[in-house]
């Protein structure tokens, strides 16, 4: 079921009335009734809250809700930004508000030092590590803002997102999903997003056929890339109209986006008006980037995460010319890049792809590096199908980590030192015990706020051998 306008109702759910307890992982927070745990979204610790259940099922291990109305707020509670994503106002017009701005409700200050607790609690349960052996995992008052310096909708934590993802409404409107639904909302704006995203008005535009559309919009200012999905059961014929449609009206646009029909389930890109890749950079690299490919979201990410990963090798003396190197879940080769121009024309680096076409990114990209082996496949297969020694290690797993399996395969490489970048503190955690459990510590750790206003956080680690730590 879609849902046309922000006055569609939702059925009516169950209300309690719950006192607020610490953060979780995910976005919620931990709340307790009649002894059956809750998770509660759109809240603070320490509140009182009237929500509305949406999970409840009496077999269920755990409840989910949604705050309707806070009755005791908490210091941090601001206005939220963002009306589509309000929780609050959502409910007052029966509705649910659309996912993607879920801390929008909490100050800056207030997001970090909650994102800081994720981390740090994530660490204690998944890794076992005591505070004694968190050492650097404390953060003072909060991971890292890294817009400390900026203004206007930058210091606010709005206008960063190089990249955006939409849904479309059955009457053909852009939309986005409520959280954990199929229901789609529509949208006029994404605050989250840079300038050049929202100058494409899409929600102007009428997307009848398309079921998803994808926005690159290069940070550098380079031509941004519109990727139009067709809806499924559509002919040819039909999706051929749809295509053209909604390229002709993007076409009028100055500057005009490149655009491409897009598979999400293969990540086909056929190319429509432009080209089917974006221009990235990250200090004097360049990057090809198609379709689809993996790139870091905020616009200053690929500076910040470079920076520091890269930084603690060096102050390490890990990373010095002519050593053995490796970058793995590589994607276009943005740690690539930087690692062999640390290494030399004497050093060698492994880069590891899994993506076919992001490894041919990368291929274009470090085609002038000839210090770089570029390998496309799984990284638990390029370690096992080759013996590798390596003085330091670049890794930058999906968000499902890199898993036991990789780990054992890394500590039998025999590195000096991993940096570990990391989008998930529950991932980060279970693989950092699986370093933990073989010998491994952790030296250093910092983390950053790339996504504000979402639960969602960045770490960058540096481990060693124990024998160092």
């Amino acid at each position: 079921m879609t849902s046309e306008s922000h006055t569609t109702t939702v059925p009516q759910a169950p209300i309690v009335t719950l006192t607020v307890g610490p953060v979780a992982h995910g976005g919620h927070c931990v709340a307790r009734h009649e002894g059956r745990v809750i998770f509660v979204r759109h809240a603070i610790p320490g509140e009182v809250v009237k929500v509305a259940l949406t999970d409840y099922d009496d077999d269920a291990k755990f409840w989910r809700g949604n705050v309707t109305e806070v009755l005791e707020p908490a210091a941090e509670r601001v206005a939220h930004f963002w009306p589509e994503a309000d929780a609050l106002r959502a409910a007052a017009r029966g509705a649910q508000p659309v996912g993607g701005a879920e801390f929008g409700h909490i100050s800056r200050d207030g997001q970090r030092k909650l994102k800081a607790d994720v981390v740090r609690e994530q660490l204690q349960r998944l890794a076992g590590l005591g505070a004694d052996a968190l050492g650097g995992a404390v953060f003072g008052d909060g991971v890292e803002d890294v817009d400390a310096d900026g203004t206007g909708q930058q210091a606010a934590g709005l206008g960063w997102r190089t990249r955006a993802s939409f849904a479309v409404t059955a009457s053909g409107k852009l939309g986005m999903h409520a959280h954990r639904s199929h229901t789609v909302l529509p949208v006029q704006a994404m605050p989250l997003a840079v300038d050049a995203v929202n100058e494409l008005r899409l929600w102007e535009i009428d997307l009848t056929g398309l079921a998803r559309i994808e926005v690159a919009a290069p940070a550098n200012g380079s031509a941004a890339l519109v990727l139009l999905a067709p809806a499924e059961g559509l002919s040819e014929k039909g999706a051929g109209l749809v295509l053209k449609r909604v390229s002709r009206a993007l076409a009028a646009l100055e500057p005009k986006p490149s655009v491409a029909r897009w598979d999400p389930a293969t990540g086909a890109v056929t190319v429509l008006s432009g080209r089917g890749w974006v221009a990235e950079t990250m200090g004097d690299h360049s990057y090809r980037v198609s379709g689809d490919g993996f790139w870091q979201i905020h616009r200053k990410a690929p500076e910040v995460l470079t920076g520091a990963a890269l930084g603690f090798l060096h102050d390490g003396g890990f990373l010095d010319p002519g050593a053995s190197v490796a970058d793995l879940y590589a994607g276009a080769g943005l740690f690539t890049a930087p690692l062999a121009e640390a290494v030399g024309v004497t050093g060698n680096v492994l880069s590891v792809e899994g993506a076919a076409g992001t490894s041919r990114d990368a291929r274009k990209n470090l085609h002038a590096h000839s210090q770089v082996q570029i390998v496309q496949g799984k990284v638990e297969r390029v370690l096992a199908d080759q013996r590798h020694q390596f003085d330091a290690i670049v890794l930058d797993p999906p968000r499902a980590g890199a898993g036991k399996a990789v780990v054992r395969q890394l500590v039998a490489t025999g590195p000096r030192a991993i940096a570990y970048v990391s989008c998930d503190p529950a991932s980060f955690a279970r693989d950092l015990g699986y370093f933990h459990a073989a010998g491994w510590g952790l030296d250093a750790l910092r983390g950053f706020d790339l996504y504000p206003h979402t639960h969602h956080v960045e770490t960058v680690a540096l481990l060693t051998p124990r024998e160092r730590s």
